[in-house]
């Protein structure tokens, strides 16, 4: 009991000793905002463009002929035939269920559809698989007398860049480039082999160089050049055509010198007998008479 009667008696001691009138009399100030704080903007609440009355961006719009282009762009990428259903996964498109657009894939100029197996595939322009088939294709239109170009060998054989530029080291073909980054551009039949009998050896690297480094005068200095020569241009030789004046008649009607017309004898069995170079009339008889 002593115990507990210490415990109340220090209590009441401590009460004493506070100062309550602090508490309402000097409120604790407010805190100011750090440095940091006061730099940094205030974050905004970020805006939504969401428009919930349009349809989702599936990446193929809704136009039917927009699906269309999607689907027969993927089938060419493939050198595969597909599943109808396939083709409508991978390309986000109702190409399975949408019969308008069903009728204008299959009504397509280069989609080849197999009704026994009911898969679909793209017609391409060549249809080779190996060096030696392109090889093949590539003598056959530069016979025609044209090459093919790359980009479309490509499309049917992924692997014919590779293949043509080994066909060019062998000397089977020959290819232009693009000046920009030198990629492949045209491919055309080399008919000359490159040996020592037949020729078609490549110029070395040096006489190439000194001819690109050759330059074609200007007209003025060209001709200069071949007046020191002793020669003429053959532009100049002829001179400028010289113009034929131009008379006006009293009408206003613009006329050169007059026209002279052939008289053109059609009555070859009167000559002879008459004069054809001059008219010709009956003589008149007694009364006037023929």
């Amino acid at each position: 009991m002593s115990k507990l009667v210490q415990d109340q008696a220090a209590f009441k001691s401590v009460l004493k000793r506070q100062d309550y009138t602090s508490w309402h009399s000097q409120p604790a100030p407010l805190e100011k905002p750090s440095e940091n704080e006061e730099s940094s903007p205030k974050k905004k609440r970020p805006k939504t463009n969401i428009v919930y009355s349009q349809p989702a961006d599936t990446g193929t719009g809704t136009n039917v002929n927009t699906q269309l282009v999607y689907a027969v762009n993927h089938l060419k990428s493939t050198h595969n035939p597909m599943r109808l259903q396939d083709l409508a996964i991978l390309t986000s498109t109702p190409i399975d269920t949408d019969p308008v657009l069903l009728e204008k894939f299959r009504s397509h100029d280069r989609v080849v559809w197999d009704p026994k197996t009911d898969l679909y595939s793209y017609k391409h322009e060549f249809n080779f698989r190996n060096k030696a088939a392109l090889l093949t294709e590539i003598q056959r239109h530069t016979r025609k007398g044209g090459g093919i170009p790359v980009r479309a060998l490509k499309e049917s054989w992924k692997e014919a860049p590779s293949a043509i530029e080994e066909l060019e080291k062998e000397g089977e073909v020959l290819v232009t480039r693009t000046q920009k980054d030198g990629q492949l551009k045209m491919v055309f039949w080399n008919e000359i082999k490159p040996d020592e009998e037949s020729g078609g050896m490549q110029v070395e690297k040096e006489f190439r160089d000194l001819w690109h480094e050759l330059k074609v005068p200007n007209d003025v200095d060209l001709l200069k050049q071949l007046t020191s020569e002793g020669l003429q241009a053959t532009t100049s030789a002829a001179g400028p055509a010289t113009k034929v004046p131009v008379t006006k008649n009293k009408k206003g009607k613009r006329g050169g010198a007059p026209k002279s017309r052939q008289v053109r004898i059609t009555n070859t069995h009167l000559k002879g007998q008459i004069d054809l170079s001059r008219d010709w009339a009956p003589e008149k008889g007694p009364g006037g008479k023929t």
